[in-house]
């Protein structure tokens, strides 16, 4: 998953954070979308086209992070909602290269893509470039983004899919044994454990016999701001986590100028931190009994008005808890609502095999502070049976 903070957004002057629920993980969800719209410094742009898909690129994704935050925040209310929206918008691009007909449409046009404007092959392309900028080496940050399939021994996949998938979005394949399950989970779960540095540690709790493919995205973030908090001046403090429960928590404090908003119409106070690498993160402190109200006006030409509004200020005192959260999601359901529907259903992924014999059985978003990873399960579909064959459970 992608380039955002985890850390959940601050309270301003002497104000607290009162509640921990779903839009204050907008901190992350808005982290992930700049690092979909910025390229390193270093990075040069040759030519129009290219400048075209890197737009294009961008604001589908950022249109495509709305949609999705607003369908989890719906289905968890109350609930923190922590998520990468390009981790899940990369996985299905990369799932798009097997795609053929109504599914291949489904997916694209789920991604908030125009296809009358840009083609198919400028969005990979535009994920290719994606991937290279964000794995470029960094003294400032630890980025990796990368994708793997693990593929049952006996599937022949076409030699088109396999270049693609490694020359577009980077896919390392391996061969495993789903029919022996503890096997397959093993190593799917030792590969993303490497490469999450250790910090996801069990992305499959099961694996079924059934499952012939699997396809991975994951990303590793680490950065350290910019202005650090002093842990001489963290002390316990209330959190009040919902409108009934109170808990005590480590919390930061932080003297320090930043960008800063206060948004009088919507009733939310906005604070940008940076980190090390000059990247940032904008958090959103919404006024008491304003959540319900600011979610259901989220769009990305409110974010576009609020980084333009943001001015230098100096704020002497800004808390932030100290804590992290985990969260994973099935997300079947959330996808199909947003139009993506056949993939689970009437999949055509007759660009995988040569065959329509595959059908996505489960899609899991995994989030835990710093490091991101989603997988699709796959299992055999017959036609004649599609109806009878049981959904796999997490």
């Amino acid at each position: 998953m992608v380039t955002a903070d985890p850390s959940p957004p601050p309270a301003l002057t002497d104000m607290r954070a009162e509640r921990l629920s779903p839009l204050l993980a907008l901190g992350l969800l808005v982290a992930g979308i700049r690092s979909v719209h910025c390229l390193p410094e270093n990075v040069v742009v040759k030519d129009r086209h290219r400048r075209v898909d890197g737009h294009t690129l961008a604001s589908s994704n950022t249109d495509f992070a709305f949609s999705l935050y607003k369908q989890l925040a719906l289905k968890n209310p109350n609930k923190n909602v922590m998520f990468s929206p390009l981790s899940v918008s990369m996985a299905l691009a990369f799932l798009s290269l097997g795609a053929r007909g109504p599914t291949l449409t489904e997916i694209l046009e789920g991604l908030k893509f125009n296809l009358t404007e840009i083609q198919e092959t400028q969005i990979h392309q535009g994920f290719q470039h994606l991937l290279q900028a964000l794995n470029r080496p960094s003294n400032q940050l630890q980025l990796s983004v990368g994708n793997a399939m693990f593929v049952q021994e006996e599937l022949k996949l076409l030699d088109k899919f396999i270049e693609d998938a490694r020359v577009l979005y980077s896919s390392e394949a391996f061969p495993t044994n789903f029919g022996d399950p503890e096997a397959a989970k093993s190593l799917i779960n030792d590969y993303v454990k490497k490469k999450t540095q250790g910090k996801i540690e069990e992305l499959f709790k099961d694996l079924s016999p059934r499952t012939v493919l699997v396809l991975v995205n994951y990303i590793y973030f680490k950065a350290q701001w910019k202005t650090r908090f002093d842990p001489k001046h963290t002390e316990q403090a209330e959190f009040h986590v919902s409108d009934n429960k109170t808990v005590e928590v480590p919390m930061m404090t932080l003297d320090l100028e930043t960008p800063y908003f206060r948004d009088e119409e919507l009733g939310c106070t906005l604070v940008e931190l940076t980190y090390t690498s000059n990247d940032s993160a904008l958090f959103i402190l919404p006024d008491k009994g304003k959540m319900q109200d600011l979610e259901a006006k989220l769009t990305p030409e409110m974010l576009t008005r609020w980084r333009n509004s943001l001015q230098p200020r100096r704020i002497h005192e800004l808390y932030l808890p100290k804590f992290s959260i985990k969260s994973n999601y099935e997300l079947n359901d959330t996808l199909s609502q947003m139009g993506i529907k056949k993939i689970f259903t009437d999949a055509d992924l007759s660009g995988i095999t040569g065959t329509a014999d595959l059908v996505v059985s489960q899609w899991v978003l995994l989030w835990c502070p710093h490091r991101w990873s989603t997988a699709l399960r796959w299992t055999w579909m017959r036609r004649a049976r599609k109806m009878l064959l049981p959904r796999e459970s997490a």
